[in-house]
């Protein structure tokens, strides 16, 4: 079922689909836009970073989805279970933002009138620098300047086809890189500790299906002993059959999951929460999730502390979904045996709906 890729090799092939499936460890795969058998209205190309620690998350979203251009913040305060968000539209980027080919080197800087939003990376650290001058419209400023090192060796990068010919995944979560800087909102100033903060990046590329309903959980913590560890798991999208997302990085290294399950528990009589999200019917997402996988490598319960409900309706585009952040607790067992024991975590857990 896990097919790795080893050594470097394009993308896609003369008809645009993936020419060899699986996942790596590294960014193994070249890809080049140029290659894509497709109308640039349906390319998908987005950096999304994901920075926090036990008391505060912030994120920051530069996303090129072909008819329209997005520049997200979030301030995500776990401690009062309040997100506050800039997103900034501009439409029919088509490429124009010239997101770079690779997560590897190059800079990715926003275009859009209201929001200065930018990662810089010279290969070394990623460099986050943030301008928006009427944040939540609360008429104050949010600024942040953000430094990401210390990235690991190793990451969870994988090449997915849809059943469309044409259509693709192509992903990369870096885990684990350590967050040092500050960010200001008004009177609010975040100081970011590197012994506690880190961030996750979720670089996408790609050519979807138009409706989509995915789940993702990322996680990053210091053990006691000093080293970093984090997952990247989920599923519900494209042709998994060569390989899964599922990945523990610790220490630097990546070491493979098989299939994942995440168990979110069912309403059992409760109304939903969000009566408008159309999905949520029949999960409690408040109450206590189960993680798990075939192998019985990963038993973990997840405590939610606070939905970041996601839901925007664009007529023909719409994203409606949960983004839970809250604690883990339970073991994940490495390649060599050792268990690793996680005691209230912050991490997230998310159910997506898209039609885009």
């Amino acid at each position: 079922m896990e097919h790795e890729i080893t050594s470097p090799q394009l993308l896609l092939n003369a008809q645009g689909n993936i020419a060899e499936p699986g996942y790596a460890k590294r960014l193994l795969w070249e890809y080049n836009r140029e290659q894509i058998a497709t109308s640039a209205l349906r390319i998908k190309e987005w950096d999304y970073y994901y920075v926090g620690n036990q008391e505060i998350g912030f994120a920051f979203t530069l996303s090129d989805v072909g008819f329209l251009g997005l520049a997200g913040v979030s301030i995500i305060d776990f401690r009062n279970q309040k997100t506050y968000d800039t997103t900034d539209i501009a439409f029919f980027p088509l490429g124009k933002w010239r997101l770079p080919r690779t997560s590897e080197l190059g800079d990715t800087v926003t275009h859009t009138p209201k929001t200065k939003l930018s990662v810089t990376n010279d290969g070394k650290q990623r460099h986050i620098s943030c301008i928006v001058p009427n944040y939540a419209k609360s008429g104050q400023p949010f600024t942040a300047e953000i430094t990401l090192s210390d990235t690991p060796e190793e990451s969870m990068v994988i090449a997915t086809p849809f059943a469309k010919a044409g259509h693709f995944y192509y992903n990369q979560k870096i885990n684990c890189m350590r967050c040092s800087g500050k960010a200001v909102w008004g009177e609010k100033r975040w100081e970011l500790d590197p012994a506690v903060t880190f961030a996750t990046l979720d670089w996408g590329r790609g050519v979807w299906t138009y409706e989509n309903t995915w789940l993702w959980s990322s996680l990053n913590a210091q053990l006691p002993d000093g080293t970093a560890f984090g997952w990247n798991l989920g599923y519900g999208f494209g042709d998994t059959s060569a390989a899964s997302e599922n990945m523990l990085i610790h220490n630097g290294k990546a070491q493979k999951l098989g299939e994942c399950v995440f168990e979110i528990p069912a309403l059992n009589g409760k109304a939903p929460r969000h009566r408008k999200l159309g999905m949520d019917d029949e999960q409690d997402y408040f109450g206590d999730w189960h993680f798990s996988d075939r192998e019985g490598r990963l038993d973990m319960v997840f405590h939610p502390v606070h939905d970041n409900l996601q839901y925007t309706n664009l007529g023909v585009a719409c994203l409606e979904g949960h983004q839970v952040f809250g604690e883990f607790s339970g073991t994940a067992v490495l390649e060599d045996g050792t268990a690793v024991t996680l005691d209230k975590a912050m991490g997230f857990a998310e159910r997506i709906h898209n039609r885009w």
